[in-house]
């Protein structure tokens, strides 16, 4: 029984009231934050692909977010990244696409890992008009799809190849022949047509073009073959882990090219230090590279800059993939920031329509949303140590040929 029902009823009137103040404060907080959805293969064969992205998007928004957050009409919004892993899946990938978007009601999306998972998963965006930036594919077949909504950080494949081709033609080194192996996957296959296309382009002949399937561990009977073609350049693609393998099994086999380039795995320190002395004198190509300086808008502004907050979070100087996933970031808070608004289409117009420069570099994005404004480093890995050797703005040292043993 209830000793004093008016001071009992007046108590229950009082945390009702606080109980909703707390709810309407605490929606006003919530909208406070800006939402990105970001499916990635955190576990499974791309994991170290997948922790790359995470740690890239992760410095962005902790240095965004350090600094006030986003200005949008005149309000500071908080940037809060919700991951998922796919599990190195595509289908799953799409799956969890569709629920960041659907049941999770993110604001924006960045896409999963690679220029396949990225195709696949690009039509849910699409269909629910969502702002995507992928930042880690580079198919072109990945952007004529007629999509309006994802934009993308890395330039085509033959941006890559074809500066390669040129550096190895235009060599005092009789290299005429060229042997190639690709992953069978989006990307690495795409990026192998495109060798093909450039090497052919400027007069190699291409003895070989063999592929090997996703999840292969033993590439033995393939580099035997090759070595009986004696080619003097070997172009193999894959991702990080298959290229390591391909590396030692071509040193355990004695296939020696005079120019070996492999793509992408050696971007990564990672490749350097599973290889050892036999990563030197690999080629390759990437988007990005320490050696380029820009100073730019947005989080971080010049190249130093990055490099300096990237070092004191991670320990360590960031690759291609790292970078391009910061710079992702970037590119959305700057739509964000011109659009005046987080309303989807005002910011797909301004990822559209934006020519600017940050610590990545130039930003423009042609008709299909992919990036044109970039001119990609080529390098080789001598003493232990990726190097530029195109273009002649960040070079650093030439382009060596045999040491491959």
């Amino acid at each position: 029984m209830l000793k004093n029902p008016v001071k009992n009823a007046t108590a229950i009137l009082g945390a009702m009231l606080m109980s909703t103040l707390l709810g309407v404060a605490s929606s006003a907080f919530a909208e406070d934050v800006i939402r990105v959805g970001a499916p990635l293969p955190l576990t499974g064969p791309l994991s170290p692909e997948g922790e790359k992205q995470k740690r890239g998007y992760d410095l962005w928004a902790k240095t965004v977010n350090a600094e006030g957050g986003i200005s949008v009409g005149g309000k500071s919004y908080q940037v809060e990244i919700e991951y998922v892993d796919y599990e190195s899946n595509t289908p799953r990938a799409v799956q969890t696409a569709e629920r960041l978007i659907s049941e999770n009601d993110v604001d924006f999306l960045f896409s999963p890992f690679g220029s396949g998972a990225t195709k696949a998963a690009s039509g849910v965006s699409e269909r629910y008009g969502i702002p995507t930036i992928a930042a880690t594919a580079s198919s072109t077949a990945v952007y004529n799809q007629g999509y309006r909504y994802l934009f993308g950080t890395f330039t085509p494949n033959a941006t890559l190849t074809d500066p390669l081709a040129r550096l190895v033609k235009n060599s005092d080194e009789e290299i005429e022949t060229v042997a190639i192996y690709a992953r069978n996957d989006l990307f690495p296959l795409a990026i192998a047509e495109e060798m093909e296309k450039s090497a052919k382009k400027h007069g190699f002949e291409v003895v070989s073009f063999s592929e090997y399937a996703i999840g292969t561990m033993d590439h033995a009977s393939a580099l035997t073959v090759m070595r009986r073609e004696e080619p003097d350049w070997v172009f193999a693609t894959g991702y990080i882990n298959d290229l390591i393998l391909v590396r030692k099994q071509m040193s355990d086999l004695g296939l020696s090219p005079k120019v070996l380039t492999m793509i992408a795995g050696p971007a990564y320190q990672e490749f350097i230090d599973a290889t050892g002395d036999l990563s030197n004198n690999v080629s390759s190509a990437a988007w990005w590279h320490p050696a380029v300086d820009y100073d730019g808008e947005g989080t971080f502004g010049t190249t130093d800059a990055y490099l300096e907050a990237f070092k004191e979070e991670y320990g360590a100087r960031p690759d291609y993939a790292e970078a391009s996933a910061s710079a992702a970031g970037v590119i959305l808070q700057l739509a964000i920031q011109q659009a005046g608004t987080l309303d989807p289409k005002a910011v797909r117009d301004a990822l559209a329509n934006m020519d600017t420069t940050t610590f990545y570099g130039p930003i423009r994005f042609g008709d299909t949303g992919q990036i044109v404004s970039l001119e990609p480093p080529v390098f080789q890995i001598q003493d232990r140590e990726a190097k530029v050797i195109y273009p002649d703005s960040v070079k650093q040292t030439d382009l060596q040929f045999g040491g491959i043993e």
